[in-house]
């Protein structure tokens, strides 16, 4: 278990707000997302759908003192997965956005990182975050 730092329990807070508010806006906003970004609908859907699992996870971590490290290490990981998956995407030919879109897919490798390099930061300054 990690004891957390308040920038620790911040970072995770931060990721809550920004996943949740982006699950409600790609679950429910997909079909009119999608023409504006030039992206399939099915996509952004279901994307949104994950992040609201996403959400309810990283919430409740955040509500903790003291963290599962397991857990905790998977939420960075995650994070750092989806930076390299969006920029991945963005080089693909798998989808063909708009520039809004190439925008939007750029800010969904941007966030996550920041966060990633936050929540580590955060794991550093808390205690017992390095033991065994």
């Amino acid at each position: 278990m990690i004891q957390a730092s308040p920038l620790f329990r911040r970072a995770f807070l931060l990721d809550t707000i920004a996943s949740g508010m982006m699950a409600v806006l790609l679950t429910f906003g997909a079909a009119e997302l999608a023409p504006l970004f030039g992206l399939p609908e099915p996509l952004l859907c279901e994307t949104g759908l994950f992040l609201i699992a996403y959400t309810a996870l990283v919430g409740w971590l955040a509500t903790r003192q003291s963290m599962p490290k397991l857990l905790v290490i998977m939420v960075i990981a995650g994070n750092t997965a989806w930076t390299i998956a969006s920029i991945a995407l963005l080089f693909s030919s798998a989808v063909t956005p708009n520039l809004l879109g190439q925008i939007f897919i750029a800010a969904q490798a941007i966030v996550p990182g920041a966060l990633a390099e936050l929540q580590y930061i955060g794991l550093r300054r808390s205690s017992d975050a390095l033991a065994v």
